[in-house]
């Protein structure tokens, strides 16, 4: 069985039975079959039937919101994340016609020749809780629209989101076999992969279990996209509004519990602003109400499982220990216990390199705060990670950030702003966070191969 954990409750919010071997062939196979008539049809078509996609988990939402506050924390406050679902999947099916459009390299009288692209087949999505219709709907929405079909194993946590993905596309009128869930436990996961069940395989999710992907993989040439950990870096130049960075970037640190790919979990500042911007910092944090995320006035919610809780509460006792100093009085958070995923959040100064809570992945409610001298200082710092997914820089110097950009190992350079997705650029990481490309017309590649087409005319 897979069972969803409750960390409103700690006891068990929905179960479900794994599905056989043999089940699970003859859903690719199904998936495999149903795949060529999909592409077949014309584009408009299946981008048409991806939007009503979209609007039908729009028309579901009430009740998504309410069922991800029970399988992983978030306040219903926030309203879920149909706004950006439907932000990143209307813009790619917007962008599939002149994206997917052939490139004409000749049409003369002697030849015609041109770069067409195709379909890979059978999309494998194996989405994450964190946020489990944004990151899913990424690779689902440019897989189907360019002619794919596609099989979704979601995380556990969140299981009843995958369910709502395959309501979606039934409700919408898009084909069975098209898209399937499945619930299928890790072992069979890699079983399938190995057998070369699918064409490319999307994954979001740890380190080391985008080597468990990569190793399942291997010698099967499967295309894989991986999204792994982030220890994504805020920096606050000289000339930043400390106050300002520190609204967004406390935001980005805090909102969902730090549960967040692309959240903040490290921030540096210049020391000239270093006190303003921790005491504007702390403002913000004690303004936080930690609760049960089903109340209107929670604006924290519990970490999705105590296991996550206990990683965050271990890096930050280890942290204080070695020297750093805990600025929040946790005893105005009532509900954190230390017994359960309920854990107030918490801003350490006096940090250091040689410190987990700034060096691995946290994926909670605390970020550490050190002052420098420079950018090359912190440029230096923001390198010193075995990640890389997004940096945010804080400065009124367009041409300073972007050359400070140029220098950092991320997949994106923000700018006075932070924890992000822009549906028309490119969303990618280097070292540890993993390979590959999502949303943006490069979203488009993964799920496509391309075909010459070298016609010559007698």
């Amino acid at each position: 069985m897979l069972r969803c954990i409750s960390p409103i409750t700690g006891e068990t919010f929905v179960e479900r039975e794994l599905q056989s071997r043999a089940e699970l062939d003859h859903i690719v196979a199904d998936a495999r079959e149903a795949q060529a008539a999909w592409a077949a049809r014309p584009l408009a078509d299946r981008t048409g039937l991806v939007d009503a996609m979209v609007n039908e988990l729009e028309a579901m939402n009430d009740d998504i919101v309410v069922e991800l506050a029970h399988m992983m924390g978030r306040p219903t406050r926030y309203g879920g994340e149909i706004g950006g679902v439907k932000e990143r999947a209307f813009h790619m099916t917007s962008i599939a016609a002149s994206t997917l459009e052939p490139d004409l390299i000749e049409d003369s009288d002697d030849f015609v020749r041109y770069i067409a692209r195709e379909p890979v087949g059978v999309v494998f999505v194996v989405a994450p809780w964190n946020y489990p219709y944004l990151t899913a709907i990424n690779s689902i929405a440019p897989a189907l629209a360019a002619g794919n079909s596609v099989v979704l194993k979601h995380a556990t946590q969140t299981v009843l989101a995958g369910e709502r993905f395959a309501q979606a596309t039934k409700a919408a009128g898009i084909p069975d076999g098209v898209f399937t869930n499945i619930h299928v436990d890790h072992a069979t996961t890699a079983d399938l992969i190995a057998a070369r069940s699918f064409d490319f395989i999307n994954f979001t999710g740890s380190v080391g279990a985008g080597a468990s992907i990569e190793k399942a993989a291997a010698g099967t040439f499967t295309g894989i996209g991986l999204e792994l950990g982030g220890k994504d870096p805020g920096y606050v130049r000289a000339d930043a509004d400390p106050a300002v960075a520190a609204e967004t970037l406390i935001d980005g640190a805090m909102f969902n519990s730090g549960q967040c790919c692309c959240g903040i979990e490290r921030i540096y500042v210049h020391a000239s602003l270093f006190d303003d911007f921790v005491e504007a910092s702390l403002s913000i944090v004690n303004g936080y109400v930690l609760g049960d995320p089903l109340d209107a006035s929670t604006t924290l919610g519990p970490m999705a499982h105590l296991r996550f809780a206990d990683e965050v509460r271990a890096q930050t006792s280890e942290a204080i220990a070695a020297g750093a100093t805990a600025l929040i009085d946790t005893s105005q958070f009532e509900r954190d216990t230390g017994t359960d995923a309920y854990l107030a959040p918490q801003l350490l100064t006096g940090v250091d390199h040689s410190m987990r809570v700034m060096r691995d992945e946290s994926f909670g409610p605390v970020v550490g705060i050190m002052p420098v001298d420079s950018d090359e200082q912190a440029i230096e710092l923001m390198n010193d990670s075995d990640f890389g997914l997004t940096a945010s820089i804080w400065t009124n110097d367009a041409e300073a950030a972007a050359h400070i950009g140029n220098q950092i190992q991320t997949g994106t350079i923000f700018m006075n702003r932070a924890d992000y997705l822009d549906p028309a650029l490119c969303w990618t990481g280097c070292k540890d966070t993993g390979r590959g490309a999502s949303l943006s017309t490069l979203g488009y590649s993964s799920v496509t191969r391309p075909k010459s087409f070298h016609l010559k005319k007698l």
